[in-house]
Order: C-alpha cells, then structure tokens, then sequence
C-alpha cells in the first residue's frame, strides 16, 4: 500500500520560514515526478511546484517562484518544500502528490497526473 505522509506545517508570522516534508513508504519515490499543491478554503487545489525523478529539472507556480524550493532525498524517500518569505496569501492546506508515468514542462501541473496523495497538513501565514 502506498502511502504519503506531509508534514511540517504550522501557524507563521509573514516572512517566517517553514520547510515541509512528504514521506514516501510502500513505493520508491526516486521513481516518480513529486508535485506540492495547496488548496485554501473554498478554492480549487492548485499546483505549487514539482521535481522531476531525477531531481534535475524542478517547476514552480509564478507566485513562490524564488521563495519555495522543492528537492528531493531519494535515499531517504523523501520530498521537501522549503518555503521562505511566507505571505499570508501562502495560507492552505498543502499535499504532495506523486505522478507514477512521468511528465515535464506544464504537463506536471495537471493535478489529473498524480495518481497518490497525501493527506495534507496545514500552513498558516499570518500578517
């Protein structure tokens, strides 16, 4: 059974910092491109950011381009998203997600794509 695990989240200030982590068991994540979503009360869940398997092309959505980073441990089977300069506008619950057949480019912010998720943990951005 494959299961991913977030965690990580919790109640910050604006302009704190927060890194969150998606553990992977009952698969081997190494194999799969690894997404990050969020979806804030009332809105559609949307795409954060992904890493491809070999943790060699990464792709953000425009507004945490250059204050999240997404890596990745395969030896651990573990994701991470490091965000900085937290907005309250950042407020969601956040999911990672993991794509089994592969994608690139704008094809990995399809939320279509992901076949397993996670069950999300909460970040809160306060002003």
């Amino acid at each position: 059974q494959v299961q991913l695990v977030e965690s990580g989240g919790g109640l910050v200030q604006a302009g704190d910092s927060l890194r969150l982590s998606c553990a992977a068991s009952g698969r081997t994540f190494s194999e799969d491109v690894v997404g990050w979503f969020r979806q804030a009360p009332g809105k559609e869940r949307w795409f954060v950011a992904a890493i491809e398997k070999s943790g060699g092309r990464t792709y953000y959505e425009h507004s945490v381009e250059g204050r999240f980073t997404i890596s990745r441990d395969n030896a651990k089977n573990t994701v991470y998203l490091q965000m900085n300069n937290l907005k309250p506008e950042d407020t969601a619950e956040y999911y990672c997600a993991a794509n089994t057949l592969g994608c690139s480019g704008y094809g990995c912010y399809s939320k279509s794509g992901y076949d397993y998720w996670g069950q999300g943990t909460q970040v809160t951005v306060s002003s």
